[in-house]
């Protein structure tokens, strides 16, 4: 796992921790604003992946 695919994951995690606080808390700011981080990473992981694609068949 690369430093880019684990600050992903980690933003994942917190988008998902700021939605569940969200949601017990009800505050629909939070969650949105949760799964906008998760949103985020998961472009971001996408991203990493087709890098990974194209420098793998360098090799």
């Amino acid at each position: 796992m690369s430093e880019n695919e684990a600050k992903n994951a980690a933003q994942k995690l917190v988008g998902a921790g700021k939605e569940a606080v969200g949601k017990v808390t009800g505050n629909d700011r939070l969650v949105a604003e949760g799964k906008a981080d998760q949103a985020k990473a998961s472009v971001k992981q996408a991203g990493e992946d087709i890098k990974d694609v194209f420098t793998r068949d360098e090799k």
